[in-house]
């Protein structure tokens, strides 16, 4: 009798990822910590079945760098704020709109190619990053992105000219005046004085920056000669905004799909304690310091407002992607504070709170966002 060979059974060999996405971040404002714990946030969450991550870091002084796939490395760390370094990688995007292939030079001088790109992913905050420069040097490769376009992110980044379309879509926007810094050091007593026309408190603020940076709450005239410095040393423009009474909402905002009704997530609300507002520290740093609150008690009538005018406000700008919308609600009118084109996306801030709360959760958050990437025409 002839011994029959023996077969063993094979394991399918598993499912190579399908989609390659670049996370970009870090950049040059002074955000750049807030983009890596972001990134931090995605890396840990990103679906490694669906995705090939390359994890491209833009240094301080804006090197396009190949950074370690390490979530740890990019943790939110109120004692140690993460950051990009330079490692003396160099990343090339590709060399045409034919192409899709992202190259790296290593700190040994080697090239070597990192595979064909399938989508950006940009969660970079502020200037350089938030506000359609990165959008447009994406563009001009050709390769799809996840969130707002070049006009929406330079709107959107631009407090002063965000007012302007909201205003001219009847949405309603707190009192402002706008000055720059050539005119504060020609006109100052005039510029005192058209602030003080709003009446105090005020806020000045930079007109391009986030997270509260920048930002001074003045309840005197005496005190806008030093507010007016620390706005203007983030930006040439500075806003001085009339202070609003009101609970402080906010809500996330997703392109629909398919041509579909824009989505707006339900309400999250701030409940800032033993601070004038809610600044830099505030959302980063001290974890005591404001309680968000997601969902917020709103009545379904009042959820519909805050929803239609959300939605109202993200499509004035021409938005796609996502965005984050937030108010100050009197009990009776929805103002619009600002519109965030790239919202905090940390797992604990409120953009993804707010979506976990109406059932996305961030992993599902996140392929949402790439999906839509991937489908919106430029």
């Amino acid at each position: 009798m002839t011994d029959q060979p023996t077969t063993t059974a094979m394991s399918p060999l598993p499912a190579k990822p399908t989609t390659t996405v670049v996370l970009l971040f870090g950049g040059r404002s002074s955000e750049h910590s807030i983009s890596c714990a972001t990134a931090g946030g995605v890396l840990s969450a990103i679906d490694r079945a669906k995705y090939t991550v390359i994890p491209v870091g833009i240094t301080r002084d804006g090197a396009f760098t190949l950074q370690p796939d390490d979530a740890d490395k990019f943790a939110l760390n109120p004692d140690e704020m993460p950051e990009v370094t330079d490692n003396d990688t160099r990343i090339h995007w590709p060399e045409s709109a034919l192409s899709s292939e992202l190259t790296v030079t290593d700190a040994d001088g080697s090239t070597r190619s990192l595979g064909d790109v399938d989508v950006v992913f940009p969660i970079l905050h502020g200037p350089f990053g938030e506000d359609g420069t990165i959008q447009g040097l994406i563009e001009l490769t050709g390769l799809p992105y996840v969130g707002n376009g070049v006009l929406a992110s330079a709107m959107g980044m631009n407090k002063h000219f965000t007012k302007l379309a909201l205003e001219a879509a009847g949405v309603a926007v707190a009192p402002w005046v706008t000055v720059s810094a050539v005119q504060w050091q020609r006109q100052p007593a005039v510029w005192r004085q058209r602030a003080s026309s709003l009446g105090f408190p005020v806020f000045v603020k930079p007109a391009r920056a986030g997270s509260s940076v920048g930002v001074t709450k003045v309840t005197s005239p005496d005190e806008l000669v030093n507010a007016f410095a620390t706005a203007f040393a983030e930006d040439s423009t500075a806003l001085v905004e009339q202070a609003m009474t009101g609970r402080e909402i906010e809500c996330g905002v997703l392109s629909g799909r398919d041509g579909g009704d824009t989505r707006v997530s339900v309400a999250g609300e701030i409940v800032v304690t033993g601070r004038d507002f809610y600044d830099f520290e505030a959302k980063y740093l001290d974890v005591s310091a404001a309680e968000l609150i997601c969902p917020a008690p709103l009545h379904d009538g009042e959820l519909w407002q805050m929803q239609r005018t959300a939605a109202r406000a993200f499509e004035a700008i021409g938005g796609a992607g996502l965005a984050r919308v937030d108010f100050f609600f009197d009990g009776v009118e929805f103002v619009v504070n600002e519109i965030n084109t790239l919202p905090g996306f940390t797992p604990i801030s409120m953009f993804p709170k707010c979506w976990a709360a109406s059932g996305m959760t961030y992993p599902e958050l996140i392929d949402e966002l790439i999906e839509l990437g991937r489908e919106t025409v430029r």
